[in-house]
Parts: structure tokens; C-alpha cells; sequence
């Protein structure tokens, strides 16, 4: 897996409750990971990896030999080590420089590897770099300066301050508006906000804002 790519997409091995709607969102020059045991999601949409990568404890040994008879790149670790294999497989992606990183079944199941997988965005390497944690039915990612987030009037948007204070957050396209507000991580304000447009724009000042938008309408948020 040497050559370049617009975008990444990561199959983990957490929950993958519309597989469907992760499957129209992958165009034929993105490149495809599987992170370990997430390789089934890969082969249960029919889809064939450029690179598999981790302790490879949850994959399943017939399907990784027949990639590796087809020519797929498996980068094996051994099982115990410093980092998890999602964190593997993001390095690796980023060496390629992509325009956006899509992480695929990366939340639910484990709440320890939900958390770990979303306090990864923070680390300061990947803040460059457009990486979202999606399964079809929400997507969840950092804001450190402005982001836009596109979906439909009613679905869900949550603002959770991450690693502190959030200052100076500005929102248009949603219910209900911040204006050069802070928001703490021990108050709730942020939660269940509604999209009241086809896009919304959230800026900030000054910290990390964890942005969780459920991309299926809300009727009582």
C-alpha cells in the first residue's frame, strides 16, 4: 500500500448497525483498511482491503490467507504492545497523507475502546487532518477552529467540551444558537441539540469540541 489517496476508510471491529449506508459512501479509488477482527465487515460488503493490520487475535485465518494469496498487504503485531490496532491502522493512514480519514465501527460494544477510540482524535499528529468515527447512523469528531456539518432539519447535534473549557462557540443552523458561549465539561448545555437546516457551522476560540451528530431525524430531542 504505497500510493496516495483521497480517502481512507478503517473498518474497526466495534458496532456496524447500517452497513448499508457506510457502503455508499465508499467510492472505487478510496483506499480500504481493516483494522483486525473489522475485516468482516469488509467481506461482508464485498469489499477487498488494501492493508489489514493489528495483532490479528480476531480476524479470521482463512479469509487472511486468501487476501494474502491475492497480493493484500498484512502488517502483523504481536498482541501485546503500547497501542491498540485502530491507533495502528491511523498511523499507517496517515502516512499517506490523506484529504479525510473515515473510521469505520469504531463505537459501541467496549465502552474502554469507545472512549480511547474518540480521546485518539485529540492527539495533537492527527488535528489536521479530517477524521470522523462513523457507523451509518451518527458520525463523531473533534472541532478545534470551525467545522461544517451537513445532514437534514431534526437530526441530532451534540457539543461536548473535551479536555476542558470550550471557549467563544459560535453556531448558525441550529435550534438553538450559541453566541460566543463556553461550554464546561461538567455542565450538559451542549446536549441534544436539532439541525434546523440542511447545514450547520460551529466556531470556536479556543480548546477541543467533540461534535456527535446522529445522522437519523430526531423527533423528541
Amino acid at each position: 500500500m504505497t500510493s496516495d489517496t483521497e480517502n481512507i476508510f478503517l473498518f474497526a471491529n466495534g458496532d456496524l448497525p447500517a452497513p448499508e449506508a457506510i457502503r455508499a459512501l465508499i467510492g472505487e479509488d478510496d483506499t480500504l483498511i481493516a483494522v483486525d477482527g473489522g475485516l468482516k465487515y469488509l467481506t461482508a460488503l464485498g469489499l477487498v482491503p488494501d492493508l489489514v493490520i493489528g495483532d490479528l487475535d480476531s480476524a479470521d485465518p482463512d479469509k487472511l490467507s486468501r487476501l494474502e494469496k491475492q497480493g493484500v498487504e498484512i502488517r502483523r503485531f504481536p498482541a501485546q504492545k503500547d497501542e491498540t490496532d485502530l491507533e495502528l491502522a491511523l498511523n499507517a493512514a496517515l502516512k499517506l497523507n490523506p484529504a479525510s480519514i473515515r473510521v469505520i465501527a469504531a463505537l459501541g460494544g467496549r465502552l474502554d475502546q469507545t472512549l480511547a477510540n474518540i480521546f485518539l482524535l485529540s492527539k495533537t499528529k492527527f488535528l489536521e487532518t479530517d477524521i470522523r468515527l462513523i457507523d451509518g447512523t451518527q458520525e463523531v469528531f473533534l472541532i478545534r477552529d470551525d467545522a461544517e456539518i451537513k445532514g437534514q432539519p431534526g437530526q441530532r447535534v451534540s457539543l461536548l467540551p473535551l479536555l476542558g473549557a470550550v471557549k467563544g462557540i459560535r453556531t448558525t443552523g441550529l435550534q438553538y444558537p450559541l453566541n460566543a458561549e463556553t461550554l464546561y465539561p461538567d455542565q450538559t448545555r451542549g446536549i441534544s441539540n436539532v439541525m434546523n437546516a440542511e447545514t450547520a457551522a460551529v466556531r470556536i476560540t479556543h480548546g477541543l469540541l467533540l461534535c456527535i451528530h446522529e445522522t437519523t431525524p430526531q423527533t423528541n430531542p
